[in-house]
């Protein structure tokens, strides 16, 4: 992750879009990361980073620099993409779906069959137990895992105590070696 200097996050604060761009440019593919590791779904991912961006161009006047550029956006993606989770998830129980979602839920019966021979069992196990996580424990094992991040981070921008990090990280992988195991995956993880 790249460090954006303090007047570039003013001139992007007062407006300067070049400025925003170096912002996106250096975050980008970290708050998508993120995002995906919460929501595990492609578009939520996507629809959540552009929100997370639109928060971030309003937002800036109000950064106060008490913290680095990258914590404040971890927080706010962290936020955003918990929330579209949930939202999601309250909607799902409804009964309410998106028409993209019905609409590729009924895919031709050619392309259908070849993704599926195609598909690796392991890769579709891992993806299941990451949907049997919580939220929080997906954020945890994307943050420290994906992210490569350390615990002081991971605690910062979760605003957690950092042995709370260390136990949400603990039950998350226990929680993944039971299910690899339950699915005989321990060879994969």
């Amino acid at each position: 992750m790249r460090e954006i200097a303090k007047e570039t996050i003013e001139l992007a604060a007062d407006g300067d879009i070049s400025a925003f761009e170096e912002i996106y440019k250096a975050f980008s593919s970290t708050v998508y990361t993120v995002a995906l590791g919460v929501t595990r779904d492609t578009r939520d991912a996507e629809e959540t980073a552009q929100d997370v961006f639109v928060k971030i161009f309003k937002g800036l006047k109000r950064f106060n620099f008490k913290s680095s550029l990258g914590t404040w956006i971890y927080r706010i993606t962290k936020n955003a993409a918990i929330n579209m989770y949930r939202s999601r998830a309250r909607r799902r129980a409804l009964g309410m779906v998106d028409y993209d979602e019905v609409k590729d839920s009924i895919p031709d019966l050619r392309e259908t069959l070849k993704e599926e021979t195609e598909k690796h069992h392991a890769a579709v196990s891992i993806d299941n137990i990451f949907r049997n996580m919580s939220p929080e424990h997906r954020l945890c094992i994307t943050l420290r895992e994906i992210e490569g991040l350390n615990y002081k981070e991971m605690a910062d921008i979760l605003r957690i105590p950092l042995n709370t990090v260390r136990s949400r990280l603990k039950r998350a992988r226990a929680a993944m070696a039971a299910c690899a195991q339950k699915e005989d995956l321990t060879h994969e993880l």
